[in-house]
């Protein structure tokens, strides 16, 4: 499938990933599908992250190949903990305020210079996570390079990010006051969105959940989908019979580039051979605990209940409390992931009764290797923040969900899990012990369990079919490769 090329003929892509667990991840998914297309390819972490890795990982674990590098740029923030996630609204304040033009400029000339002193090819394309776009775009335009945009987020998302601007003209956004967020404006039914008829305000993507219209995380909500026409490609974690309709409509609107899909991506690249880069360089900046992987082999089929609110959820000390309480009293088994982080401002500590109750049947590690937990025989569900890899990687390993979305885009993936794909149910925000083991049982159980289950097994064959030979997310990869970043511009 590839052919070798001569090492300064290869195609190099930089890839920049939002510096935060999730995005990360997906976008090393992908540059080790462009590495195995003959890429030679440039990752750019953050200095604060690959520090991270290098704790999680292994001091020599960057050392990358000779054509799969690892490289850093500063990204300004004031120093913090190096085991919790980085505050979400500053990381955005950088990238709204350039501070990454500067470094990630001075990184594209020191490429440029080691293109010409020694055989490393010249830079040829550069494949950005769409919400670093501001800068990554100005960057593109100045090197003359071609730019595709990763959002590493669902169509519907996508969509919904898309829709601020009009929520702004419409008055609906930014709120009036804080009681918008409980006095039921936020029920509002939405039937002006192409593609996504009957949502409603309040399952749309979170950040326009604001009384102050400079807002952040508003703001580059707005400045990135208004410059996507930009770039030479939207790619999307998504596949095509996932989202039809909302795909369709994308496709058709003006200033929208060529959408490609290629997800779940790591169906694809699953069909790379296993001696290569694609295991030696892991996606976690945080240890991964494995030994879970042998308490769930001593379990019965489908009867786990797998708990993980993924690396930026948190939570109060007593919906900690609430969640464990339900777990323990829906008497099934469980495997629960507590990040250090996961309790706003204290250690995440579980009453001595709840540790004495569960112990026989419960297991709590800090971080695990989600997606070979997801794939195991004895998780029959899970409960999720629903963000959107957590949400495509149960969906493919045809495991449902009771949904608990924090913020962002996780409001629509839970939306649309649980009422336009029919694999997921979701707990009220005020979260109470007796509704969290009602629904576990139902999940794992009941009859609406049954069906979930049956269609997230539909699912997944789907998801298959998509990344197989002539799949939809196959072909959007090629094309993608093909008409996009091998393009001599």
């Amino acid at each position: 499938m590839t052919s070798t090329i001569v090492a300064h003929n290869k195609p190099h892509a930089v890839c920049v990933p939002v510096p935060v667990q999730s995005h990360i991840k997906a976008m090393l998914k992908l540059a080790k599908l462009l590495h195995n297309r003959g890429f030679h390819i440039t990752f750019v972490n953050t200095e604060f992250n690959h520090r991270r890795f290098l704790k999680s990982q292994g001091p020599n674990s960057l050392d990358g190949l000779p054509d799969f590098r690892f490289e850093t740029i500063p990204d300004g923030l004031p120093d913090s903990d190096e085991g919790a996630t980085q505050d979400v609204t500053l990381l955005a304040e950088a990238i709204v305020k350039d501070g990454f033009l500067a470094p990630f400029r001075n990184l594209l000339v020191k490429l440029k210079d080691a293109a010409t002193s020694n055989n490393n090819p010249p830079v040829t394309c550069i494949v950005s996570d769409g919400f670093m776009s501001p800068f990554a775009i100005k960057a593109a335009e100045e090197f003359g390079l071609p730019i595709a945009l990763f959002f590493t987020i669902a169509a519907c998302s996508f969509m919904g990010f898309k829709q601020f601007h009009a929520l702004v003209e419409k008055g609906l956004a930014p709120l009036k006051d804080e009681s918008c967020l409980t006095n039921g404006f936020l029920d509002k039914v939405i039937d002006w969105i192409p593609g996504m008829e009957g949502i409603r305000l309040r399952n749309l993507p979170s950040f326009f959940r604001t009384t102050n219209p400079d807002d952040v995380l508003f703001k580059l909500s707005m400045v990135v989908t208004d410059e996507v026409h930009k770039a030479a490609a939207l790619v999307l974690l998504t596949f095509d019979a996932l989202e039809k309709d909302v795909l369709s409509a994308l496709s058709s609107m003006p200033n929208i580039p060529p959408v490609y899909t290629i997800g779940p991506i790591e169906l694809l690249l699953n069909q790379i051979p296993k001696d290569t880069l694609k295991n030696s360089v892991g996606y976690s900046l945080w240890k991964e605990e494995t030994e879970c992987l042998q308490w769930l082999n001593s379990k019965a089929p489908n009867s786990v209940v797998y708990v993980n609110f993924g690396s930026i959820t948190v939570m109060t000390p007593n919906q900690l409390v609430e969640f464990g309480w339900g777990l323990a009293n829906s008497k099934l088994p469980f495997f629960w992931v507590i990040r250090p982080d996961l309790v706003v401002g204290e250690s995440a500590i579980l009453p001595p009764e709840f540790v004495a109750e569960t112990k026989e049947r419960g297991l709590v590690a800090s971080w695990c290797p989600q997606e070979q937990v997801l794939n195991h025989a004895s998780v029959g569900g899970f409960l999720t923040h629903s963000g959107w890899n957590s949400t495509l990687e149960s969906l493919t390993a045809g495991v449902p969900m009771l949904c608990w979305p924090f913020f962002a885009d996780q409001q629509t993936d839970c939306y649309y899990t649980c009422n336009e794909w029919g694999i997921g149910m979701e707990i009220d925000n005020d979260v109470k012990r007796d509704e969290v083991q009602r629904l576990i049982k139902e999940l794992m159980e009941g009859e609406k369990g049954k069906k979930m289950k049956n269609k997230a097994m539909e699912w997944k064959k789907l998801a298959e079919e998509a990344t197989g030979p002539h799949g939809s997310s196959s072909t959007g990869f090629d094309n993608l490769v093909n008409q996009v970043l091998l393009r001599k511009s």
